[in-house]
């Protein structure tokens, strides 16, 4: 169906491609109207299923102790050197202090140690225990699974085409949502400007 739905819009002009019309109910809607709804509603299950299936995935007897959150904090800290807290903070996109609570509950049950830095007292470190590790490895391989399983089903060229759409709604993301003044990590959003205004 998407082969089919990109096919339709390679071969239609950009000009005819605005005077299409669809009928929905009693409602008139145009090819992009029917598009962008289409788009919506495959977003809205995909966000609502990824967390779903994610949660029940990750969460098994062995780590029921925990959230899906607390295993993305934990996969934040990561198995390399310790973070600081506003490091891992800034990865989660949240607070300091909404951070704080939740490193608590995890240092309680065994999966981080937190310590003030020997170099400045003020700067906290955290990293994973053994335990907080396993559920690092956890998180990643249900990951790893997923991808592969999504890939298996999708061409190369298929496969370039949706990074390149998921980067592309990453990056608007991060732009309109987020306090940041960083370059964009996957898109040279000047050469799509460029190109747009062709």
């Amino acid at each position: 169906m998407g082969s089919l739905c990109v096919g339709m819009v390679a071969n239609v002009s950009q000009e005819l491609f605005h005077k299409i019309v669809f009928h929905k109910g009693d409602r008139q809607m145009t090819l992009t109207d029917k598009l962008n709804d289409t788009l919506n509603e495959l977003l809205v299950r995909l966000f609502k299923d990824i967390l779903e299936i994610e949660g029940k995935s990750l969460i098994t007897e062995e780590f029921k102790d925990i959230t899906t959150n607390d295993m993305h904090i934990i996969e934040a800290i990561g198995v390399e050197e310790p973070k600081n807290m506003k490091t891992v903070a800034k990865l989660m996109s949240v607070t300091t202090g909404t951070l704080t609570k939740a490193m608590d509950a995890l240092c309680e049950k065994g999966y981080v140690i937190r310590e003030r830095s020997t170099e400045d007292k003020r700067v906290v470190k955290v990293f994973l225990t053994d335990r907080g590790k396993m559920a690092y490895y956890h998180h990643e391989q249900f990951h790893r699974q997923m991808i592969k399983n999504i890939s298996s089903e999708m061409s190369e060229q298929e496969t370039e085409v949706l990074i390149y759409a998921l980067a592309k709604m990453v990056d608007y993301f991060q732009i309109n949502y987020y306090d940041t003044d960083e370059e964009s990590e996957f898109v040279d959003w000047s050469k799509i400007q460029q190109n747009d205004e062709r």
